[in-house]
């Protein structure tokens, strides 16, 4: 049995390994004696032996571990020590272990024309992307397929070909998003909303089933003109029949995104020739909404309940929005600017950002009389570009930044999950996909995927005794030695067998 460590000169740990996950990952229940200066790397080479000893054809998987609801992220001695844990030789100390949240698979890129200035991963069968060119031609969204097609006799490559072409905005693409609005009348059909340096969202009707002819080029239906600079972000309402757009000109604006409004919102309809044969009709629209209160560009939307617009800025401000209202219920001011926003996590009620000072924060609105971030994470070492939840933890979000890398998180430690580093320079992008890849694009004109990530679903997580908020464990790692602390990437955040 490989195990890191000077087993000859360290006291040894009476340890019982448990876990929730199911045969054939379960070890006996008997304990062990396992010597105390074991990193996780260790931990997980006791684990797969023991495994192993059950099942000859057991292949090494990589496992991470919780004590008191915490992961291990140094040597078993040194966290008994900083939590202060007593290891006496008549007590037996319970280890969780789970399945290491890494990517155990790099798919091939995809290539593009320019820079991966957007991605969308929310659609199951589908990664759309939004390309940016610096030399002003007409931009396209790619729609990529990553499936299997029988009647094509041949299997789509993980990066895929593209199926769909959005052609019609005349500058770079800053943001790209699926929504799905009430009454779309086929279930194969989605609607993409797109958001452009040329100060324009477009909305665009993808038919999901037809990708036989691929790069099939299509139009938008709709064209939403209102802003007077640059559109950087979008966010669809969660019933889709409305985005939001945040801009440079300061402001927010509100669009309906049905092909014929009501109220005012249609300006005028033009017929365009589609290959001189058929003609397509096509709208233009008026925002029905303006929200103003950021004095700098409204880099980031996210539109998670009806009623709730979130943005960031560079004011360097976060402000949480009253839809009807179009006033400010919630913001504080962190000092930076601010590039990316997400709202995920406990009770969906997190706020998480990052911006030009490499530091990734997040806050709990929830905390009365405090704006302080209950946690903090920096171990980028440029600007962070794009943050995300996952959907269905409560624990686990990603970052990346243009250090070309991409980093995964868990709340339960300061040190990063995973490092992906796909890349060969600044990530512009990213996204979690099928909840176990990360799609991401980046300046070097490549969509990468990574896939295969184990990340335990909400429902285990509501299970465990830890309360993620207000803990004595939440404290340590907001304001505790390992909180300031910069880990070494290289050494502690990540491993493979």
């Amino acid at each position: 049995m490989e195990i890191d460590g000077d087993v000859e000169e360290t006291r040894r740990v009476q340890v019982r390994f448990t876990t929730k996950l199911q045969f054939p990952f379960k070890t006996p229940p008997t304990s062990i004696a396992i010597p105390s200066n074991l990193t996780r790397m260790g931990l997980s080479a006791v684990v797969n032996n023991l495994l192993e000893a059950g099942n000859p054809d057991w292949k090494p998987e990589p496992f991470d571990f919780l004590i008191d609801g915490e992961l291990v992220r140094m040597s078993l001695e040194q966290f008994l020590i900083a939590k202060g844990i007593s290891a006496a030789k008549e007590k037996i100390l319970e280890i969780e272990y789970i399945k290491a949240v890494v990517p155990r698979n790099e798919e091939e890129p995809s290539l593009h024309d320019d820079w991966v200035s957007a991605v969308d991963g929310s659609n199951p069968g589908f990664i759309l992307t939004g390309c940016y060119d610096g030399l002003g031609r007409n931009l396209i969204i790619e729609v990529i397929p990553i499936i299997y097609d029988p009647t094509f006799s041949r299997l789509w490559k993980a990066a895929g070909s593209c199926t769909h072409i959005l052609e019609g905005h005349s500058d770079a693409i800053t943001s790209v998003k699926f929504i799905d609005p009430k009454g779309l009348e086929s279930v194969n059909s989605s609607v993409v909303a797109t958001a452009s340096k040329d100060r324009t969202l477009r909305l665009w009707k993808v038919d999901a089933g037809n990708h036989r002819d691929l790069h099939l080029k299509i139009s938008a239906y709709k064209i939403l003109r209102g802003h007077n600079a640059s559109v950087q972000s979008i966010a669809a309402q969660p019933s889709g029949n409305m985005v939001c757009s945040g801009s440079w000109d300061c402001t927010i604006n509100l669009w309906r995104t049905d092909e014929f409004d009501v109220e005012g919102d249609l300006v005028s309809v033009k017929k365009r020739k589609v290959n001189n044969e058929a003609e397509e009709s096509q709208s233009e629209g008026e925002a029905v909404s303006n929200i103003v209160g950021h004095t700098q560009c409204v880099s980031s939307v996210v539109w998670p309940q009806h009623e709730t617009i979130y943005s960031a800025s560079w004011d360097h401000s976060v402000r949480r929005w009253d839809v009807e209202t179009g006033k400010d219920s919630w913001n504080l001011f962190c000092g930076k600017v601010l590039n990316c926003l997400d709202v995920g996590g406990e009770s969906s009620a997190l706020i998480a950002a990052g911006g030009s000072d490499t530091v990734l924060r997040i806050w709990d609105p929830r905390k009365p009389g405090t704006l302080t971030p209950v946690f903090q994470f920096s171990s980028h070492t440029s600007w962070i570009s794009a943050c995300k939840w996952h959907s269905k933890s409560w624990f686990h979000l990603l970052s990346a930044s243009y250090d070309g890398k991409i980093m995964l998180w868990d709340l339960r430690t300061a040190w990063p999950l995973a490092i992906i580093d796909s890349h060969k320079d600044k990530v512009l992008c990213a996204d979690w996909w099928k909840g176990d890849s990360v799609v991401s694009g980046g300046a070097d004109s490549k969509l990468c995927i990574s896939s295969e990530i184990a990340v335990h679903d909400r429902n285990n997580l509501r299970r465990r005794s830890m309360v993620l908020l207000g803990t004595s464990i939440a404290l340590v790692l907001a304001k505790g030695p390992y909180s300031t602390r910069k880990p070494n990437p290289l050494k502690e955040s990540m491993f493979f067998f």
